[in-house]
């Protein structure tokens, strides 16, 4: 395996076909090499080195020389209103006599042949992978090809450089995309973030074990928690709530929605225990006694858990007495209720943590995307079954070419006249 270092040297500069940092500094600083003092000779050889560093660079010489085609494809796009109002005398119209048309027909841009020299290499499927947006480089298609992560048409093909015909299907694991175009879990963040736990338990014990002594003055009580105090009172208040959901089978399912969705909240706010204010536990102390008012109102034979008779913490008392809740705010509670049902429904079915996964939950698109987030004309992508059509070949228009290329034109034509003379 390659190092990236050397990958990516930032001395010489080679754009490759990956989302990287290290890409989209090459690609910013891509531009016409220097002809002044090379030969003829030397700007072919410089123009096919850095053209293949990036055009299939995962397969050997030997074997794009024998993909290689002289021939390029390219369409003229026909006019019809253009057909129908001339035959095409209109072109030699006052040649020689300094005449000028008054309806003189507009000139096409031109056509960037050059640009499709390595059109061959994008029928392969592991480019075809790559330019769908299903791996974030190349070599990451080529490995979920080989490793039976891709069908074509219903069938799997273990081989990367199978040649795609037009109207094929080709169709990747979605775990497998989710995988490679999501962010990384990085183990060095998730280490960080347990070291921070720890040292902030540990600072916390530390203070609660050392009593100062009788002859130094105390220190003024603090008049608001801690945030690791916060977060213990979420615990308990999870607790209670899982007691709520597990030993009282007389609550009706409404009622067990409500409160599912209280602990799905209660859960986000544990997760960002270090953010956390008095302000938002006194809230879900709030909810969570409205629900249990509630349960006692719609049900009163029946007799609660101990999870319901359970008298606030010391930390609810001291940052908000418990509220008398009026008519109007059970209705604007209700409300906040039923929305955040709403969005635990809609987020939480396929974008929740997940710690076995092994890519940075919840899910969210791999950094450096943007850049190359794009689609070629010849494919159609589907992106909800991580599918996708080979609509036809690449072709040249005027003014366009449709290989995806960070190339200018005289870097193309130089590489073609390479490979063009030893065919």
């Amino acid at each position: 395996m390659r190092k990236k270092a050397r990958f990516h040297s930032l001395k010489k500069l080679r754009v490759r076909q990956d989302w990287s940092r290290w890409s989209l500094y090459s690609i910013a600083k891509v531009a016409q090499p220097s002809t002044a003092n090379r030969t003829f000779f030397q700007q072919k050889w410089t123009a096919k080195a850095v053209t293949r560093a990036y055009h299939g660079e995962h397969i050997r010489e030997k074997q794009w020389k024998h993909t290689f085609r002289r021939n390029l494809p390219a369409v003229v796009p026909m006019d019809h209103k253009y057909l129908a109002r001339y035959n095409g005398s209109e072109q030699a119209s006052g040649r020689g006599s300094g005449a000028d048309t008054v309806d003189k027909p507009r000139i096409p841009p031109m056509t960037p042949y050059m640009q499709m020299t390595y059109f061959p290499l994008e029928r392969r499927l592991d480019s075809a992978i790559f330019r769908s947006l299903f791996a974030s480089s190349v070599r990451q298609a080529r490995q979920f090809v080989v490793h039976g992560q891709v069908k074509v048409n219903g069938k799997k093909i273990p081989y990367p450089g199978y040649m795609l015909n037009p109207g094929d299907m080709f169709q990747v694991n979605p775990s497998s995309v989710m995988f490679a175009t999501g962010a990384p879990k990085t183990r060095s963040s998730v280490k960080r973030k347990i070291d921070l736990e720890k040292k902030a338990t540990r600072a916390a014990e530390n203070t609660t074990r050392a009593p100062p002594p009788s002859d130094v003055v105390a220190p003024p009580v603090r008049d608001e928690p801690t945030p690791v105090e916060l977060k213990k009172h979420m615990q308990d208040l999870m607790k209670s709530v899982e007691e709520v959901l597990s030993e009282d089978a007389n609550v009706k399912a409404k009622d067990k929605q409500k409160f599912r969705a209280l602990r799905q909240t209660i859960r986000k706010s544990i997760s960002l225990w270090k953010t956390a204010n008095p302000e938002t536990i006194s809230t879900l102390d709030t909810q969570f006694d409205f629900l249990k008012a509630q349960l006692s109102r719609a049900q009163p034979p029946f007799s609660p858990s101990p999870a319901l008779t359970t008298t606030p913490s010391p930390i609810y008392n001291e940052l908000a007495p418990a509220p008398t809740l009026s008519e109007d705010e059970e209705v604007a509670l209700r409300k906040a209720f039923d929305k955040l049902k709403l969005e635990t429904e809609t987020t939480s079915k396929w974008n929740k943590r997940d710690s076995s996964a092994p890519y940075a939950t919840p899910w969210r698109p791999r950094d450096y995307m943007n850049a190359f987030a794009f689609i070629p004309r010849y494919l159609e992508v589907n992106q909800n079954i991580c599918a996708a059509v080979y609509l036809r070949h690449p072709v040249a228009r005027p003014g366009l070419a449709e290989v995806p290329t960070p190339f200018p034109v005289e870097t193309g034509q130089l590489a073609f006249t390479w490979y063009l003379r030893r065919r």
